[in-house]
C-alpha cells in the first residue's frame, strides 16, 4: 500500500461500497418495474436515439434513494460522518437538493418539460446545497499559494445562534460549478453504462484524493465511496445493452455529486476538470456549434456529441464507452500524484487532445459520408 494512506485502513470503507452495489442494484430492479408499471419509458422516437425498443427510466431514482439510505445510516448511527470537515447541514442540503432533482426528473422523465421548466429544478438543487453551507472558500494557485473567495461576505440571517452569511463569490463560484457539472452529465448521458461508469470513476478518484495526506478527509473519502457504490450497481443493468436508463434525475444527479463532493474536499475543482474533462469540453463545443453556428437552442439534442462521433466513425457501443472511460480514468487517476501547476499542465495537454480528437472524428465522419 502507498504510504500516502498508510494512516488509513482502507479496507474499513468497503462496507460502504458493497452496501451501495447491493442496495442500489436491488432497488434499480423496483425502479425499472416500477417505470414499466407508470409507462415512464424512453421510447426510440428520436433521430437520436439508439436504443431499438423503449427502455424503462427511473434509474435514478433507485440510486438516490441507495445513495440516501446509506448516508442516513452514516450520518445517525455512526461517528463516521459529519463530525468534522463535513458538517450535519452540508449532508441534509445535499438530500434535499437531490430530492428536488429526483422529483424535478421524474416529472420531465413523464412529461417532457420544455427547457427552462427543466432548469428550474438543478437550479433550487444547488441553491439549496449553497445555503447549507457548501461553498468554495479557496482553491489552489497553481503558481503558488491559495486563491481565496471568502473575503466578502455578509450576515443574512441568524438561526439557533449561528449566522448565515452570503459569501459573494464563494457562493456563486459554488453556484456556477455546481449546475456546470450537473448539466455536462445530462449531455453527456448518450451511451448505455457511460455516466454511471464515469461517475463510478469519479468516485474512486475523489475517495483516493480524500485520504492523501494533502487532503486527509475520511469523511469526503466515505461520501465518495457511496457514490461510487450506488452508480456502481445500478451500472450492472444499464451497461450495453442496458435494461433500464439514468433518467433526467440520473444523469443530473450524477454531475450535482461529483461538482459538490470536490467542494467538499477543499475546492479540488482540478482534479474534478480532469475527471469530467472531455465531457466538459464536448459539452462546451456542442453548445457554442449549436448557438454560434447552427443559430439554434443549445438545449436541442442531436448526434454530434464526440460519443456519437465514436458509434459514427465505426467504434462500437462497448468500445465507444470504454475508449471514455479510459480517459476519464487515465488524467482522474494521475490527478491523485500530481501538484497543482502539473494539474493545469495536464489540463492543457487534455485540452489539446480533445481538440485532436473531435477534429479528427470530424474529419473521418465527412469522409465516411462522402464514400459511395
Amino acid at each position: 500500500m502507498s504510504t500516502i494512506w498508510q494512516n488509513y485502513n482502507l479496507w474499513s470503507f468497503l462496507p460502504a461500497f458493497i452496501a451501495g452495489l447491493l442496495i442500489c442494484f436491488g432497488l434499480t430492479i423496483l425502479a425499472r418495474k416500477l417505470a414499466y408499471r407508470l409507462k415512464i419509458l424512453d421510447y426510440p422516437i428520436l433521430s437520436r436515439k439508439i436504443q431499438k425498443k423503449a427502455i424503462p427510466l427511473l434509474g435514478g431514482v433507485a440510486i438516490f434513494l441507495a445513495f440516501s439510505l446509506i448516508t442516513l445510516y452514516y450520518l445517525f448511527f455512526t461517528d463516521a460522518l459529519a463530525t468534522g470537515t463535513i458538517k450535519f447541514k452540508n449532508i441534509i442540503g445535499i438530500l434535499i437538493g437531490g430530492l428536488l432533482l429526483i422529483i424535478g426528473g421524474v416529472l420531465d422523465d413523464k412529461y417532457n418539460l420544455k427547457p427552462w421548466q427543466q432548469f428550474v429544478w438543478p437550479l433550487l438543487a444547488t441553491i439549496v446545497v449553497v445555503v447549507s453551507g457548501v461553498g468554495i472558500k479557496y482553491t489552489t494557485n497553481p503558481f503558488g499559494g491559495l486563491i481565496y473567495f471568502d473575503k466578502l461576505k455578509f450576515e443574512v440571517l441568524w438561526f439557533r445562534g449561528i449566522p448565515y452569511y452570503f459569501t459573494v463569490f464563494a457562493d456563486l463560484f459554488a453556484l456556477f460549478w455546481i449546475l456546470g457539472i450537473t448539466y455536462t452529465t445530462k449531455y453527456l448521458d448518450g451511451l448505455d453504462g457511460l455516466v454511471p461508469g464515469i461517475t463510478v470513476i469519479g468516485g474512486i478518484v475523489l475517495f483516493f484524493l480524500s485520504l492523501t495526506r494533502a487532503v486527509h478527509q475520511p469523511e469526503t473519502a466515505l461520501l465518495s465511496i457511496i457514490v461510487a457504490g450506488v452508480f456502481g450497481g445500478f451500472l450492472i443493468l444499464n451497461f450495453h445493452p442496458a435494461k433500464i436508463f439514468l433518467g433526467e434525475a440520473g444523469s443530473t444527479f450524477s454531475g450535482f455529486m461529483l461538482a459538490t463532493i470536490a467542494i467538499l474536499a477543499g475546492g479540488k475543482i482540478a482534479t474534478t476538470l480532469l475527471i469530467m474533462g472531455i465531457p466538459i469540453l464536448d459539452a462546451l463545443w456542442v453548445i457554442a456549434r449549436r448557438i454560434f453556428v447552427e443559430r439554434r437552442s443549445p438545449f436541442r439534442g442531436d448526434k454530434k456529441h464526440l460519443h456519437f462521433r465514436l458509434l459514427s466513425i465505426g467504434f462500437s457501443h462497448r468500445q465507444a464507452v470504454l475508449f471514455l472511460y479510459f480517459l476519464s480514468l487515465a488524467f482522474g487517476a494521475t490527478a491523485i500524484f500530481m501538484q497543482s501547476r502539473e494539474k493545469l499542465l495536464a489540463l492543457i495537454i487534455m485540452t489539446i487532445i480533445m481538440i485532436t480528437l473531435a477534429l479528427t472524428l470530424v474529419l473521418r465522419f465527412k469522409r465516411t459520408v462522402k464514400q459511395p
